[in-house]
């Protein structure tokens, strides 16, 4: 991975602490109310949440398992992406339930709680994910910037289709995006060590 992509990591976690402490404030539902206004109701927006759906993410994670294995037997790599999204949604469940924060007031809302959003979260832990495993041994720097771009822009739009449909507030798919880059950093740097110290022990 980039160098700049560790760091970054660290801004989110912050980032992530930051909304956790402040997401009942006054200036943060505020924002909330803002996002709301500018992308309520948005049908074409709204459309993106089908690929944070669980079941469309465990099919895609299944497939790239099992393109690890017949491609390169890459074991090390399947559970990187059992880390990356398998775990990532326990813990994004886990912080639901530690939160507890209410989903907003809408009809025929989802009983789950709201905070961090698992969409966001789990979304772009996926989409990374495949990013990460797409371009690893991909030479040409403008086929990696256009699988990373992509995977961006349909991370971001996960997220903002669940403020499209009154699903969360903007601040918990900002702490969905934030925690969930943070954690996939973390599996990133575990399997980029275990990758050294093999090839050490190799030479």
């Amino acid at each position: 991975m980039r160098k700049w992509f560790y760091p970054l990591s660290l801004v989110t976690l912050l980032g992530f602490a930051a909304l956790f402490l402040y997401f009942d404030s006054k200036e943060i539902a505020q924002f909330d109310s803002r996002m709301s206004q500018l992308f309520g109701d948005n049908k074409v927006i709204g459309f993106f949440h089908y690929f944070g759906d669980t079941k469309f993410i465990i099919f895609i994670t299944l497939l790239l398992i099992i393109y690890l294995w017949f491609r390169s037997k890459n074991y090390r790599g399947m559970l990187f992406v059992l880390l990356s999204v398998g775990f990532g949604n326990v813990l994004n469940q886990m912080l639901k339930k530690w939160i507890e924060r209410e989903r907003p007031d809408v009809s025929q809302q989802l009983e789950t709680f709201s905070f961090p959003s698992g969409h966001a979260m789990v979304g772009l832990l996926y989409l990374f994910t495949i990013a990460y495993f797409l371009t690893e041994h991909q030479s040409s720097k403008a086929r990696q910037l256009l699988i990373w771009l992509v995977s961006i822009f349909v991370a971001v739009m996960i997220g903002i289709a669940r403020i499209a449909e009154h699903r969360h507030y903007a601040s918990d798919v900002l702490a969905g995006w934030m925690i969930g880059y943070s954690w996939f950093v973390i599996v990133a740097l575990w399997y980029e060590y275990r990758n050294r110290v093999l090839k050490k022990q190799t030479l």
